[in-house]
């Protein structure tokens, strides 16, 4: 794993214990990623809050009053960082269902999410995606039953979809 992407997964890691404190049933949050080094540089009034950190590490800045919507990839595609964020993380909740369960849903959205969350065999999770300007990329999913720090599955692949929706807010 290449020093960046250990920087990035070690970001995302701490993000989604902050997320995860605050418990379940929350609205999707949006994060941008900077260089703790250039934040103190560019905020020295956030120094103290910042002093234990590396300075090449990531800080996490959530962004307040992200729009409520059924879609967040269209959301995301409505995004754009400016040039001194150099990545951006997302958490939200999915319910996931076995695939069998997906064939006889309703055509009517609301139904159909309502059927969804009354599958038996639904599992509520959190997703986290973070990406770099660079490319580096990761994704962390925390299962509601198997709630713990040390049961956060983590890989590049578990929301590619997400993943490039996040990564098309880094670039014009």
């Amino acid at each position: 794993m290449s020093d960046l992407a250990q920087i990035l997964t070690k970001a995302a890691v701490d993000t989604e214990r902050h997320v995860a404190r605050l418990g379940w049933d929350q609205a999707p949050r949006l994060f941008a990623l900077v260089r703790t080094d250039s934040l103190m540089s560019a905020e020295p009034g956030l120094r103290a809050q910042l002093a234990g950190s590396a300075p090449d590490s990531l800080t996490s800045i959530e962004q307040e009053g992200l729009r409520k919507t059924s879609n967040i990839e269209t959301m995301l595609g409505t995004l754009a960082w400016p040039e001194g964020v150099d990545g951006a993380a997302i958490a939200l909740e999915r319910i996931v269902v076995p695939p069998e369960a997906e064939r006889d849903l309703p055509l009517h959205p609301t139904e159909a999410t309502e059927a969804l969350a009354a599958h038996p065999a639904r599992k509520d999770v959190r997703l986290l995606a973070a990406v770099l300007r660079s490319g580096e990329s990761i994704c962390l999913l925390r299962q509601r039953d198997h709630d713990s720090d040390d049961a956060v599955a983590v890989g590049a692949d578990i929301a590619p979809g997400l993943v490039e929706a996040l990564r098309a807010t880094l670039h014009d």
